[in-house]
């Protein structure tokens, strides 16, 4: 996603790269047939006939950014790669006297939405999926250049009424939204042959559903209930599976967290400290100062149990920040939801900032939520947890974790008070 194709006159299957770029007709290229193009803003696969019944390969959508806002096209399609999203508009036109819904593009998609709503496996194999390409400007020039914008399916179809521009009038037409696809399975990058399979009437549904992408495959087979999880979503680099918050099964970490876990199950206050302590650690590792404040009372802690300060810079050029802590010592197996942290967030006023330190692992959506809504939280998991107690038991303790926790427990001098966060400002 994201590649720049060469898109010339000629439709030239060679050479394979043109001007620095790769070839868009060598690189649609099925051998055997017709050429795949993007001359119209909706271009439609000729449909195929095979022993499951009737499919359309594809669906190529083309958009062109630099044509929006102008009399000819005064309205404005919406690409939001980034969050999985596309909101394209039909091809009526004012002049347009056929009926809504009947113009070739229309037609198409309108056709492709119910194969996409599908209620079964095999209507939804059989659905045909968009792929979508926006015109790009390059070295000044607004034609002959589309970049890849991945591989999308329609959510909604609307009715609207739109404004003509030069003929100031309005006239109805469809807009659709589409959802657009993870390809992270794939680097980010679309195999052709799926394509090609889908044009072959020799091939059965079920035979080409093994070349899509593997987000495709997972919403044909389960529908739209799954499409939060397979809607592409920049966001998600940032987002750290569950197993890989979890440490390896038998390692000597996996057995530190057991440790851990069973020390302090069911003794709140006692894991609130530690927490404490390790919040404070992870919040030096950055060179910054942070000063561990108070422990809050177990009654009407409400999205806090520890409270902390962290120190920017100095004296004019300095500021000081608050910072609440949230201590959960639970099952190392056990998922740490998005509705959990927000009890944190909604204790955040501007400025300050969220500590959850947990034995636990934080779910994907959780953390998802946390990026796309850019909570000020940092998340330290099970295994963290472990590394930072390990660390600090290298560095004072010669590697004993116990000799380690135990002094950090008996050397913590913080007490639990009934005091407002923002007190520790007070100094």
């Amino acid at each position: 996603m994201g590649d720049v194709l060469r898109y010339t006159a000629s439709k030239d299957t060679a050479p394979a790269t043109i001007d620095g770029f790769d070839n868009f007709y060598f690189v649609t290229d099925s051998p055997g047939q017709k050429r795949a193009l993007l001359e119209a803003g909706i271009n439609a696969m000729a449909k195929v006939r095979t022993a499951d019944g009737t499919r359309r390969p594809a669906v190529m959508i083309r958009s062109s950014p630099w044509k929006a806002g102008s009399e000819q096209t005064p309205w404005h399609d919406v690409f939001d790669i980034d969050n999985g999203h596309v909101r394209y508009f039909g091809d009526h036109k004012a002049e347009t006297t056929k009926p809504v819904g009947s113009t070739t593009g229309n037609a198409a998609l309108l056709e492709a939405f119910d194969g996409h709503q599908a209620p079964t496996v095999a209507g939804r194999a059989a659905a045909a999926p968009l792929l979508l390409f926006r015109s790009v400007s390059q070295n000044g020039k607004v034609k002959g250049h589309v970049e890849f914008c991945g591989v999308g399916l329609i959510e909604r179809a609307e009715r609207v009424v739109q404004w003509a521009g030069r003929a100031r009038t309005t006239f109805t037409n469809y807009v659709f939204d589409l959802a657009v696809i993870d390809l992270s399975a794939e680097d980010d990058k679309l195999n052709w042959d799926w394509i090609t399979a889908r044009r072959e009437p020799g091939r059965s549904h079920a035979d080409v559903l093994e070349l899509a992408p593997a987000a495709w495959q997972e919403w044909v087979r389960h529908g739209h209930s799954v499409l939060p999880r397979v809607r592409r979503r920049v966001a998600r680099s940032r987002v750290t599976r569950v197993r890989d918050q979890r440490p390896a099964p038998g390692s000597t970490v996996e057995a530190d967290l057991q440790t851990i876990y069973r020390r302090f199950d069911g003794d709140k206050h006692a894991f609130e400290a530690l927490a404490s302590a390790v919040a404070a650690r992870v919040m030096r590792a950055s060179g910054h100062s942070y000063i561990e404040g108070w422990l809050t009372r177990r009654s009407g802690d409400g999205g806090a149990d520890f409270v902390g300060r962290l120190d920017l810079g100095r004296g004019l050029a300095g500021t000081e920040l608050v910072v609440l802590g949230q201590a959960k010592c639970i099952k190392p197996d056990s998922l740490v939801s998005a509705e959990q942290i927000a009890r944190v967030v909604a204790r955040l006023r501007r400025g300050w900032i969220g500590v959850y330190v947990t034995t636990g692992a934080y779910s994907e959506p959780a953390q998802l939520e946390m990026v796309e809504d850019q909570y000020p939280v940092v998340l330290i998991n099970g295994q963290d947890l472990v590394k930072e107690l390990r660390g600090i038991a290298s560095e004072d303790h010669g590697g004993n974790l116990s000799a380690c926790v135990d002094h950090l427990l008996s050397t913590q001098s913080l007490e639990v008070l009934n005091r407002r966060p923002e007190e520790i400002l007070l100094g």
